[in-house]
């Protein structure tokens, strides 16, 4: 559980399945699955729906983007960091009105992203707005400062242009 935010679980560590990658990626996926595949969930009223292709080891998309990184989407590599924090995209949208969660909206290659950052706990949920639901797109630590200025730098942008 975070400091910040109590409604954030505790991290889940591989170390907790004795090293076993296997062990680990089922229960990584089970709590994925029970979050975006299992239920119905929501952003502030709106239907989330899910990135499910390109498929891989008949995982969907959207499941690979929060436990890994890369630009190619045949050649992500595992992220720990984001795996440990696998619970945390649900609970980081549910609560995205919360004191200390920053939420805008910004346009990347003509779509629009919704970015929820928990920046006191130096993690972002980016999210895609489609026509008549959301998708979500991606999660991440963000350990880089330049990233982070990056980040409030939009926030702040976002806020002085809907002043």
């Amino acid at each position: 559980m975070s400091d910040h935010f109590a409604w954030l679980p505790a991290l889940i560590r591989l170390a907790d399945h004795g090293g076993s990658w296997e062990s680990y990626e089922a229960e990584l996926y089970d709590h994925f699955c029970n979050d975006f595949v299992h239920s119905k969930p929501t952003f502030r009223g709106v239907k989330l729906g899910l990135k499910r292709f390109p498929l891989s080891k008949g995982k969907e998309a959207t499941y690979w983007h929060m436990v890994s990184e890369g630009k190619v989407e045949d050649d992500r590599t595992i992220d720990l960091k984001r795996c440990e924090r696998i619970r945390w995209p649900r609970p980081g949208i549910d609560n995205s009105e919360e004191t200390g969660v920053k939420v805008w909206e910004t346009e990347v290659k003509g779509e629009t992203r919704i970015t929820i950052w928990l920046e006191a706990e130096d993690y972002v949920i980016i999210l895609a707005r489609r026509q008549s639901y959301i998708l979500p797109w991606t999660a991440f630590v963000v350990d880089q400062e330049h990233r982070k200025r990056k980040l409030r730098a939009q926030y702040d942008a976002y806020i002085a242009a809907s002043a």
